[in-house]
């Protein structure tokens, strides 16, 4: 399903001034987007849909390996309450919306959308369950063939399917959506997004085939995720229709469950539930979307939400913040029980999140430098004096999930490596790496100690205070201004300042910085790569070699290795999860013995204040957002 989820993102490196977000440009292998906020929120959502469908005809969901959890004729999801009530309000506010919107249209590139467009209006040709690693099912299509060499993908679209203004949803409207979001009149990140889509068709009014420009198997979760809309979106009563890139606060004509309520535009944004919606009988939706209203409330800053929070003024709020949590959400509300704070365990994998270097610079290729930067990180000062205590140290590409490496490489990650070994460090074949620690016996003076053993390896040697090469080059790390707000950031600055490096305070000028960082001009920045449960498409964005010179493209870090891109196209190749598992484990070891990032964090729990006449169901979902959980299972016990 749709989920608006980039403010839970546990693992973002808070990182005053450093650089920006990275914003995701897709690969050539199908995958997830980037861009604006909403566009990179159902692009979130659109790649943790994608997985490997097996070749199933006739099928009512497919999986990544094996069958479909949910037999043919279910009735409802585990995770959910059949019935739960279909009435009350929910409020919301997520921290990393924008304080204001001034359109409804998701999909076009110009301007701030309203939050919650996604998750509430738009619906796609399949949905994923919440409790299976990669399954998906049928949504606006109730029957989806795969062609047995995976080089295209059948659906058939739910007769009762219909649009907001009782018009059918038919393969008409599947093609005219498919056709606006791959043309001008669209953000081009969908173009790009949809590039291996090579065709639509029309089959019949109920049938739609898109035929795709290599077999894979993930090309058929890429087709299921098209967000389908109406032509007649825009029409006017005398005849006259605003073009598609030009639509902002008219009603979208689209076959959601809720419809857009009055608002008063750049403030709150009101949805209230379709009494007509064509969908609430089928399985995957019942006992979801149980809101009869729902409100997203937009503030200006996150003290003031914050505030509006422990006031009451909205019901439910996903905190990342441990600062926050653990001193701001007290009060008379909380005393009495009327908000109550509680933690939530997930199994959502853990995408690499971190601080890396440019590797376009000449003093940061090689890895030994990279490595020694690493020892200069204390994560065990800054998780207990900073974090409480609360984070886990992400230590892999694929942390908190089976496809993370540990301990010596079994011989199937041996074998798939050896006609690599002469382009490899010979440590990939020894013992995963483990990050730096301060706990004792090692200490921050040990650490500190090996990093200087590294750079003198590197040719970099300390002279009277300054780090320098054989040609008398100080070694110099230009890193946001105003490192001394920053308190993640000034431990690690002070420890590279022990080592003689020279660090030079940058603009933290916000239009200067994200034209520099289009052009990779920088020294120290951060990046969190999006998380997935088929990681393939993303790491390939973030990390292939033909992107790392291309202005504006994903491979922010400059990342160059034949030995990556070739793993991440067998990553995409796996037939079964014990293949792609191996596949996993030895990409991870290439890369963590790459030194491209110096790791950060993630939260295993998920943080809620919520107001007790929310209620849930008693079986929690595995893989999940927290919005998304909270609007599509939980309900007002109240019925306000």
């Amino acid at each position: 399903m749709f989920g608006l989820e980039t403010s839970e993102k546990p693992l973002s490196p808070e990182v005053a001034g450093v650089g920006n977000a990275v914003e995701l440009t897709p690969p050539p292998h199908g995958g997830r987007l980037g861009g604006g906020q909403v566009i990179g929120n159902l692009l979130i959502c659109l790649l943790s849909c994608l997985a490997f469908a097996p070749a199933v005809f006739a099928a009512h969901g497919v999986a990544q390996f094996g069958e479909p959890k949910y037999p043919a004729n279910f009735q409802h999801f585990d995770y959910v309450n059949p019935d739960a009530p279909k009435t009350g309000l929910l409020n919301l506010s997520i921290v990393s919306q924008n304080s204001s919107f001034d359109k409804y249209n998701p999909f076009t590139l110009k301007g701030k959308v309203a939050p919650g467009l996604l998750e509430l209006v738009f619906e796609t040709l399949t949905v994923n369950s919440l409790d299976e690693p990669n399954t998906q099912y049928g949504l606006l299509a109730d029957d989806i063939q795969v062609a047995p060499d995976f080089s295209s993908a059948t659906f058939h679209i739910n007769p009762k399917a219909k649009f907001s203004n009782g018009d059918p949803v038919t393969a008409k409207e599947v093609k005219y959506s498919f056709d606006t979001l791959i043309s001008r009149k669209a953000s081009p990140r969908f173009k790009a997004y949809f590039a291996e889509i090579k065709q639509l068709t029309v089959v019949d009014d109920h049938t739609v085939r898109f035929e795709f420009a290599r077999k894979g198997r993930d090309l058929s979760f890429v087709a299921g995720s098209l967000p389908v809309f109406s032509p007649q979106w825009g029409a006017k009563a005398n005849g006259e229709k605003t073009p598609f890139e030009q639509l902002r606060l008219e009603q979208p004509v689209s076959s959601g469950a809720y419809t857009l309520a009055p608002s008063t535009s750049g403030q709150n944004v009101n949805y209230r539930r379709n009494p007509d919606y064509w969908g609430k009988d089928i399985p995957v939706r019942r006992g979801t979307l149980n809101f009869d209203k729902v409100v997203y409330k937009l503030y200006k800053d996150t003290d003031t939400q914050v505030a509006a929070m422990r006031a009451g003024d909205f019901d439910f709020f996903s905190e990342t913040r441990m600062r926050y949590w653990c001193c701001q959400y007290i009060g008379k509300r909380f005393d009495s029980g009327e908000l109550v704070k509680e933690q939530f365990v997930h199994h959502n994998p853990s995408a690499m999140n971190g601080y890396v270097v440019n590797l376009r610079r000449e003093r940061f290729k090689d890895p030994k430098v990279r490595q020694a930067l690493s020892y200069a990180y204390d994560w065990q000062w800054l998780n207990y004096k900073i974090l409480d205590n609360e984070f886990e140290r992400q230590d892999s590409y694929f942390a908190h999930s089976p496809l993370q490496a540990r301990g010596l490489p079994s011989e199937a990650e041996v074998k798939l490596l050896e006609p690599y070994r002469a382009e490899l460090d010979p440590a990939v074949f020894g013992p995963q790496v483990e990050q730096p620690t301060t706990k004792p016996p090692s200490s921050l003076r040990q650490n500190l100690a090996k990093a200087v053993e590294l750079l003198a390896q590197a040719g970099w040697h300390n002279m009277n205070g300054v780090l320098r090469n054989s040609k008398g080059e100080a070694f110099e790390i230009e890193v946001p201004g105003g490192r001394s707000n920053n308190m993640l950031l000034e431990s690690f600055f002070y420890n590279l300042n022990k080592l003689g490096i020279v660090l030079r305070p940058k603009s933290t000028d916000v239009v200067a910085d994200r034209a520099r960082m289009k052009n990779f001009d920088y020294d120290f920045t951060s990046v969190s790569f999006r998380e997935a449960r088929n990681p393939a498409a993303e790491l390939w964005r973030n990390l292939n070699s033909a992107d790392a010179d291309v202005p504006g493209s994903e491979n922010v870090i400059g990342v160059k290795s034949h030995v990556v891109d070739e793993l991440i196209k067998k990553l995409f190749e796996v037939n079964t999860q014990q293949e792609q598992i191996t596949v996993a484990h030895a990409l991870d070891r290439v890369l963590m013995h790459g030194y491209y990032v110096i790791p950060w964090r993630y939260l295993s729990h998920f943080y809620f204040i919520y107001n007790k006449r929310l209620q849930r169901p008693k079986t929690l979902p595995l893989f999940y957002g927290a919005y998304e959980w909270v609007i599509n299972a939980w309900w007002d016990g109240e019925g306000k």
